[in-house]
Formats: structure tokens, C-alpha cells, sequence
């Protein structure tokens, strides 16, 4: 397993991450904690430490639960990355990133995670309502107190990237090390924005989605139905991902551009991701041991070469 360290921070990541919003009660895709605790131990076992949740991750709750219970024993193995910022209850006061809610919410997630401490403690998505000043203090406090390791961000846009950082920059505060957003090799959106921004404040990228929803597994064939997994009804209602004659020509070109070089597609979605230097860990989902297997395989031993990259960009932009 490859470890990197996450942005301009000391902390060290495997390039393979677990995301876990699948602990719990998500949908109709959420694992119990047995099956949640052989899920961790195989990470564990292919030298995977990058644990990945949050706070209305499996049904408000379950998935912190899960993943403190799998990692009781073995917690200073991992790397915890949690995030707060979605509702958790009705009213303002439930939400947000206000000095106030922050404080509440992170008493709350140590307490369903069995821990006195968050490695990486994120802000789930941008708080129009809240100053960036309040929230980059607030943060810096908790990092103050040893209650969090390292903060960042998830879903945040180019300029309020900037924003943050600067902000921590000018006031002495902890600086945001990390930004977690969707990115494949079928969505490509960050590149215009955010992954410059990112490289320039110092942000190391924690892509979820690695898969496309499983697009980039190979398990799905033009014209045919899916019978299983969140494209099953044609579509993923959370991603937006389609099984489109667009999205297949694409994965038609790529599963060919990574057979002709001895690959499979899956493990082209998770080498392009690794071979790119501004990524910290690919967050992956996994509802079963041998999944996890696969996407620690998958990342393993290629990395593309700058002529395979651009001819990747020139297939995917």
C-alpha cells in the first residue's frame, strides 16, 4: 500500500481510503455493523488506514457508530476523517458551521466514534450563513484543543477555497489541508476550478466516486439492463449518473486504452487517480471484504505516464 501525506500536512494517508456512508441504514445499500466490521478488518489487513464518514452518514448517526466499534481495538492503526455541516435535526440550530454547531457537533462525534480525537475534521459543504472567519476560528480551537488533528473541506468551489485559506493565512489559524469532492474519470469538473486552487493553497484532493457509481467497474454493457447496484433503475439518484450512450462511449474508449496496456477499466479509474499528485487518498466504498481487495488491487503498481495522462484527458474532457 502506497502512503502520501494529505496536502502540505505531516499526516499520512494510504492512496486507498474506505468511505463508509454506506454503514448503517443509506437507502437500500447500507451494511450492519457485522458486515461493517469485516469491511475495516480487511482494510486493515491490505494496510489501508484512511477512514472516511460523517455525521448523517447511515442514517443519521450508524456509520460513526460502526466504523468506532469495528476500530476500537486498532484506533491508533487509522486515520479518522469525519465532516458535520448537513442537518441533524429539524430548526437552524441543527446545521451549518457556526461556532456554536461546531463545538456541538464534534462532542457528538467523538461520542459515537469511542474516540477523544478526529484526525481530519471536515466541513461538509459551504455555510453561506456563517462567516468564513467564525468557522476557520472555530476550527482552529478545536485543533487548539486536541480534539482534531487537521480540518478541511468537502464540496467546496474554487473561490471559497481561496476564501478559507487566505482567511487562516491572515489570522494565525489552522489551515485547511484537505478537500473532499466528486471526481472520476467521467466527471472531470474540478479541473477548471478547484484542483488548481487546490494545488495552490496547499489542499490535498480526497476524490469520492472514484467508480462513477460503478460506470468504471466494466459490470455494465450498452443496451443491456442493470439488475443489480444504484444504477439497477437506469440511474443513481445521488450521483446523477446515467447509463447513457454518452457516459459508454467514454467508457468504451477507456476500457480499450487500459486493455491494450494489460489493465482492466477498474484499475485504470483508481491508477489515473493515483498517478496524479495533488490526490491524498481515493475514498471507496465497500459493502463486502473481497471489495476492498479489489480497489487496494486496482491502485496498486501502475501509474500513468505523462504521455498515458494526456491521452486519458484527451478521452475523458
Amino acid at each position: 500500500m502506497e502512503y502520501r501525506t494529505l496536502g502540505k500536512s505531516g499526516l499520512y494517508v494510504s492512496i486507498v481510503g474506505l468511505g463508509t456512508n454506506n454503514f448503517g441504514h443509506r437507502l437500500d445499500a447500507g451494511i450492519d455493523a457485522e458486515a461493517a466490521d469485516a469491511v475495516v478488518g480487511e482494510c486493515l489487513a491490505q494496510g489501508i488506514n484512511f477512514f472516511d464518514t460523517a455525521d448523517v452518514y447511515g442514517g443519521k448517526g450508524p456509520s460513526e457508530e460502526y466504523l468506532g466499534r469495528a476500530l476500537k481495538s486498532r484506533r491508533h492503526d487509522a486515520v479518522i476523517a469525519t465532516k458535520c455541516g448537513i442537518p441533524m435535526g429539524d430548526g437552524p440550530m441543527k446545521s451549518g458551521a457556526s461556532r456554536r454547531y461546531l463545538f456541538e457537533a464534534v462532542e457528538a462525534s467523538l461520542r459515537r466514534l469511542g474516540t477523544d480525537y478526529i484526525d481530519l475534521y471536515q466541513i461538509h459543504r459551504p455555510d453561506p450563513m456563517t462567516p468564513v472567519e467564525e468557522m476557520m476560528r472555530a476550527l482552529d480551537d478545536l485543533v487548539s484543543s486536541g480534539k482534531v488533528r487537521y480540518v478541511g473541506v468537502s464540496n467546496y468551489a474554487g473561490w471559497q477555497i481561496a476564501d478559507s485559506q487566505w482567511t487562516a493565512r491572515s489570522g494565525g489559524y489552522a489551515p485547511l489541508v484537505s478537500i473532499q469532492s466528486e471526481y472520476n474519470l467521467l466527471n472531470r469538473s474540478l479541473d477548471a476550478e478547484v484542483v488548481p486552487a487546490a494545488r495552490e493553497f496547499g489542499l490535498g484532493l480526497l476524490p469520492f466516486y472514484p467508480l462513477a457509481s460503478g460506470l468504471l467497474t466494466g459490470k455494465y454493457r450498452r443496451g443491456a439492463t442493470a439488475e443489480a447496484g444504484r444504477l439497477a433503475q437506469g440511474s443513481d439518484a445521488i450521483s446523477g449518473y446515467t447509463l447513457s450512450d454518452a457516459n459508454f462511449d467514454k467508457v468504451e474508449a477507456l476500457t480499450q486504452f487500459a486493455q491494450e496496456r494489460g489493465h482492466t477499466i477498474l484499475e485504470l479509474a483508481f491508477s489515473w487517480l493515483a498517478s496524479l499528485d495533488y490526490v491524498g487518498s481515493i475514498i471507496a466504498g465497500a459493502t463486502k471484504p473481497e471489495q476492498v481487495t479489489a480497489n487496494a488491487a486496482a491502485a496498486d503498481g501502475w501509474r500513468l505516464t505523462a504521455e498515458e495522462l494526456a491521452e486519458v484527458d484527451r478521452l475523458t474532457k
